[in-house]
């Protein structure tokens, strides 16, 4: 067994998650029928229906929003992974490259392609009204998740260049001529990405900032007068373009939103992809974007059937959306259309959607009949070698591909050659994992309501008490004590996690050799034992705990924190001599707890995992250790570090990362 020391005292994590008050101990016998609890999919969907019931519900007048919009619109565009990106005229050039000019009946379409970021290149068709002798109005059009993109979506843009504006139909990283990824997590297994703060969203989102750049460049085009619109992937980004970038005077999202409620109720949420929800640091639905998008003209149009975006739900954003239209004094400027059929365009809603540009862009009042429809004949219908941009191939530094290892910044190994920068760090790493991993739970923390649930004088030379507590709210979970010592006695206790699908005793066997002046408690989180769900749910509950700003392994850190406080009320226990035993991905758990509890004593891991940017398997089973934006601060191999100078147990394989927590520790229990 390798020893490291580490740190046992540091201030508490601020996580009021920790405070609780204490309840009477109730016997077991007195209960005949518990209450429910500790199912996944039910917690789940109340913390997606929170969320939902309560976006903007505080917001009462103006000056009150006002006060708040540089905030949300902030964490909004750290949510869409783009706090790294530079802002306003320090953004890296363009370098915009034409490939050739097709010239149709009143309109020319220029293909091009341009740079969002050094070597981020983004196809495009620019699609330009004959005859324009003054700057015309502008329309970002953003695809959805069609394979052949702006083939398949030509008749949009042609529809709008015959009414007058300059559109600009851009390719997804996902889609069309170069094909980059959307589906990490949701079939790739790449659910790292959660623990990077990286969403697809946030990659199509910088990508239409930037084509806006470039329209904005252009001489045919009024840089004041920008709308942008898009179905379904195109829908939402329609939303998270216009929320994120004020130049956008007016948009039409199509088929692109519903609320968290129920996409995590209805499951529809499994059908989309990636791309279609921002790592939900701050607990938002798409009434937030609604807020940053008013007072600027907004139509939502939806189908009525749409398997991916219920009606219902779409309603309630438009009602609770409108409430902040109303605060501006401006209902008139947002407007719901529904449409029958599933998830698609209908004739109805393309054609209030070429009014609603005419009359915000524009300054037209026409009825949807007079601004008319697409025109889908074949004969108006390009081919994909004619709209091809790469006629001489892909650049070859292309990083669509690869865009997802470096859009977002990561930790770096900071110099640590004193405690006084140690305890900065740890600071440093504590105050953001407070904020941008664990935010999502409870500020005040449910009572114990502690229940003596069993007891024996077997299972340990002083008998053995099961003790169960609530966690959060939903969640009884259960601490199985074993008295070493006699339980008068005040001794340390070590809290053994125990593992998804382990063999029987195996925690027995692995902590058997735990000195004996230590009790011992052995503890299920929620995902383990009883406390578990089917392993083919795993892939929906990684999901679907993202998009309400939690992971599986964040709730159970938090689960072992609420263990911690519980047992440190124990008769028997030292409250100052806490330890925790882990083996595997519960490593994690036990790692990350010590840290925000601040005050364990000895914590002994066994074959810990090298890091958290790794990826698991496509169908989301197996092991969960990602947390929301981890890696954007540290990562697993320098926790030990920060944990000094508590004890901390290597056993097993090391991985060789962790040798830069040893050398920092060896070289401070030397000063």
């Amino acid at each position: 067994m390798k020893k490291l020391p580490i740190r046992a005292t540091f201030p508490l994590l601020m996580i009021s998650l920790l405070f609780s008050c204490n309840g009477s101990t109730s016997e077991s016998e007195k209960r005949t029928v518990p209450e429910p609890c500790n199912n996944i999919r039910a917690y789940l969907t109340t913390a997606a229906a929170e969320i939902t019931d309560n976006r903007l519900t505080g917001i009462t007048s103006l000056p009150e929003w006002e006060k708040q919009r540089s905030m949300r619109h902030t964490e909004l565009m750290e949510m869409l992974s783009m706090q790294d990106m530079p802002p306003g005229g320090r953004r890296p050039p363009l370098n915009v490259q034409y490939t050739g000019t097709i010239q149709q009946e009143g309109f020319r379409i220029e293909k091009l392609y341009y740079e969002s970021l050094p070597g981020l290149y983004v196809p495009a068709n620019l699609y330009i009204p004959d005859n324009i002798t003054e700057p015309r109005p502008a329309i970002l059009y953003v695809c959805g998740h069609s394979i052949s993109q702006k083939v398949h979506y030509q008749a949009y843009p042609r529809k709008l260049a015959e009414l007058g504006f300059v559109c600009l139909i851009i390719e997804t990283i996902q889609r069309g001529e170069v094909r980059g990824y959307h589906h990490g997590c949701y079939a790739k297994g790449w659910f790292q990405w959660y623990s990077r703060g990286y969403t697809p969203g946030g990659v199509e989102a910088w990508n239409g900032i930037r084509g806006l750049d470039l329209l904005a460049e252009r001489p045919e085009v009024d840089a004041e007068r920008m709308g942008v619109t898009g179905i379904s992937g195109g829908g939402s980004q329609s939303w998270y373009i216009a929320a994120a970038d004020p130049r956008i005077k007016a948009v039409a999202p199509v088929c692109g939103a519903s609320t968290l409620k129920a996409q995590v109720g209805t499951r529809t949420m499994d059908g989309h992809c990636d791309c279609m929800m921002p790592i939900n640091t701050y607990q938002i639905d798409f009434q937030d974007l609604g807020a940053l998008i008013a007072p600027r003209p907004l139509l939502i149009a939806q189908a009525d059937r749409d398997g991916l975006n219920q009606i219902e739900s779409v309603r309630v954003l438009y009602n609770d959306i409108k409430k902040m239209y109303n605060l501006y004094g401006v209902p008139e400027n947002i407007s719901l259309v529904e449409t029958p059929g599933g998830h698609s365009y209908h004739s109805i809603s393309r054609k209030a959607i070429h009014a609603f540009f005419l009359e915000h862009l524009m300054d037209k009042k026409v009825t949807p009949d007079e601004a008319g429809d697409i025109d889908t004949s074949s004969v108006n219908m390009l081919t994909g070698d004619e709209l091809r941009v790469y006629t001489g191939g892909i650049p070859a530094d292309d990083r669509t591909t690869t865009i997802q290892d470096s859009f977002v910044k990561l930790h770096g190994d900071p110099g640590i050659s004193g405690t006084a920068e140690l305890d900065s760090y740890r600071d440093s790493v504590i105050n953001f994992l407070k904020t941008r991993t664990f935010g999502a739970f409870p500020e005040d923390a449910i009572p114990f309501d502690p229940r003596l649930e069993f007891r024996t004088l077997d299972r340990a030379r002083f008998g053995a008490d099961i003790h169960s507590f609530m966690s959060e709210k939903g969640w009884r979970l259960k601490v199985d004590v074993r008295w070493r010592n006699q339980p008068e006695e005040k001794k340390p206790l070590m809290i053994v996690l125990r593992n998804y699908n382990e063999d029987r005793w195996a925690s027995e066997s692995f902590i058997s050799g735990l000195e004996e002046e230590w009790n011992i408690a052995y503890l299920e989180v929620r995902g383990v034992g009883e406390n578990g769900w089917d392993p083919a749910l795993q892939w929906h509950i990684r999901r679907a705990s993202a998009w309400t700003g939690r992971t599986i392994a964040s709730m159970q850190v938090y689960d072992l924190l609420r263990a911690i406080r519980f047992c440190r009320t124990l008769d028997g226990v030292d409250p100052e001599k806490i330890g925790i035993a882990a083996r595997d991905e519960m490593t994690v758990v036990a790692m990350y707890a010590a840290l925000l509890d601040g005050n364990c004593q000895r914590v002994i891991l066994k074959d810990p995992p090298a890091s958290q940017d790794a990826p698991g398997n496509p169908d989301g089973r197996g092991a969960a250790i990602e947390m929301l934006n981890c890696l954007r601060i540290t990562d697993l191999y320098q926790l030990p570090a920060l944990l000094f100078p508590a004890q901390v147990d290597l056993q097993g394989e090391v991985p060789g990362s962790y040798q830069w927590s040893q050398k920092i520790i060896q070289e401070l229990s030397m000063l």
